[in-house]
């Protein structure tokens, strides 16, 4: 028998109405379970008057605020499939997404009103800090709480999250409710999230962790999430050192920025009792780092369709483990196979394979990239290369389009970068492989300097990596670059870092 989600602020209305549940940096304004049910419930039936039925799409254009969750919860009260879409791109590009998802209504913030604008065409709007009559508040007030309907099937279209589109055009990854409930369950039980903790919501909505890491985990066990407008460190050292944070998740280049502010040797983070890192490597340079500071970074590791929680470092072990992502979270099945679908022996690399009920149901309107994306026995197919060590912990090596070979042997850039960031005087590093005539393909890496550090010549690097790495792997060239390319949610875009390099 199917097991269904119970309409969540319904029941942490009931359970807790008078608890705080979202409270945004911005304003300052902070709402309560019941009230998040009652304007949610309002969302409901402003969706049914403005003429949107069950299945129909409501995009949303916007930065971290409190009203995109009345949104998403309005939305699952109704029915509609919510569409947060990046407010990074320019219009050309967000034309694609309104095409390929054919929304009924644009939700949009002011920051981003031109844009919605630009592209909605015969869509109809709705402006969430317009203060008239036709603006969100108004229309919302204006609606009376209807009864909505009480059950959520865990096989039914939630929202919809788009890839980077880095390597083609951007696909809409389908999320269920039952893959909310299994996120949900791997990750509650994975970092013991407790009821009434507190967390902060910074980075991008329109990316999975955005929503799921750790803020839709959070309100299901009546907790409260900080939101803010976008990441700012000032904010995060503030609600560090005023103790306000139970747990912690942020990518990479967070924790990098975190690790150079003033205040970081000083505040007192003891108050912070887990910390998560995803979306990319966490470098063990930085691990070490945080670790000399009595903090114990979890690196996991998922993607947009795995809903994202799969792996996640145990914070018991994660000092003797530097550079693992965990053990499969407990709703998560994982296999390491080679170019034939085979299981490979512990500590030998291959693909990473994932099924469960967290794993996304397909892509919006794309059978045949579904069907791409599968395996037989329903096993995603990652892109990712890992490996399992002794103790049954697992290592991602790299994307499977990012290894590279040169002179017949096998470089995984994410070993490379991880030595590189051992130098004294280099911050983060970034390693694609461009064509050679001798070897076939070579490394090229791109770096960014430790601040005020002096600039490494060449030689000094190459000398420095052939200590501690085979010689096939050592980078032919290094570039120092101001900063890297990156997607909303942190990651290096290797793929614009190729095109640099083979340009040269």
């Amino acid at each position: 028998m199917a097991f269904d989600l119970i309409d969540i602020t319904a029941k942490r209305a009931a359970l807790g109405g008078e608890r705080i549940a979202l409270t945004e940096t911005a304003s300052g304004r902070s709402v309560t379970y019941a009230q998040l049910d009652a304007r949610a419930a309002r969302v409901a039936a402003l969706l049914d008057s403005l003429g949107l039925a069950p299945g129909d799409r409501v995009a949303m254009l916007c930065r971290n605020r409190i009203a995109f969750f009345e949104l998403l919860f309005g939305c699952a009260k109704r029915g509609t499939i919510l569409v947060p879409l990046n407010w990074r791109m320019p219009p050309a590009e967000l034309s694609a997404l309104i095409a390929d998802c054919r929304p009924g209504l644009i939700v949009y913030g002011a920051e981003d009103a031109a844009a919605a604008r630009a592209v909605a065409g015969s869509v109809p709007c709705l402006a969430l800090d317009d203060d008239g009559p036709d603006g969100y508040e108004a229309r919302l007030t204006a609606c009376q709480p209807a009864a909505t309907r009480e059950l959520w099937p865990q096989d039914e279209v939630w929202f919809l999250i788009y890839t980077s589109g880095t390597t083609g055009a951007p696909k809409a990854v389908m999320h269920t409710y039952g893959m909310a409930l299994a996120n949900y369950v791997n990750l509650s039980q994975a970092i013991d999230l407790r009821q009434g903790e507190t967390t902060l919501n910074f980075l991008p909505l329109f990316h999975i962790a955005g929503i799921n890491l750790y803020t839709l985990p959070v309100l299901m066990s009546g907790g409260q999430a900080i939101i803010m407008p976008g990441f700012d460190v000032e904010q995060l050292v503030e609600l560090l050192a005023a103790g306000r944070l139970d747990t912690v998740f942020a990518v990479p280049s967070v924790y990098q920025q975190l690790s150079l502010h003033p205040r970081f040797e000083d505040i007192d983070v003891s108050g912070v009792r887990h910390w998560g890192c995803g979306g990319a490597p966490l470098s063990d340079t930085l691990t070490r780092r945080y670790l000399a500071r009595g903090v114990r970074v979890c690196n996991g590791m998922g993607m947009t369709e795995t809903g994202p929680t799969a792996f996640l470092m145990d914070p018991e072990n994660a000092p003797r483990k530097v550079g693992s992502v965990g053990k499969p979270q407990l709703l998560c099945q994982v296999r390491i196979v080679d170019a034939q679908g085979r299981d490979v022996p512990r500590g030998e690399r291959g693909e990473i394979w994932f099924r469960g009920p967290g794993v996304t149901p397909g892509y919006w309107g794309r059978p045949e990239e579904t069907a791409r994306a599968f395996a037989p026995g329903g096993w995603l197919r990652s892109g990712d290369i890992g490996w399992q060590d002794a103790d049954g912990y697992y290592y991602v090596a790299g994307r499977i389009k990012d290894m590279f070979i040169s002179g017949g042997e096998n470089v995984y850039p994410a070993e490379v970068e991880n030595v590189l960031v051992q130098h004294p005087a280099v911050l983060e590093a970034a390693v694609v492989g461009v064509p050679d005539e001798r070897w076939g393909e070579v490394g090229c890496a791109y770096l960014l300097l430790q601040p005020g550090a002096a600039r490494p010549d060449a030689a000094e690097l190459a000398a420095f990596c052939r200590e501690r790495l085979a010689a096939y792997k050592v980078p032919r060239s290094f570039v120092v670059l101001s900063d890297f390319p990156r997607t909303a949610s942190g990651k290096i875009q290797k793929h614009l870092l190729r095109q640099k390099a083979m340009a040269q």
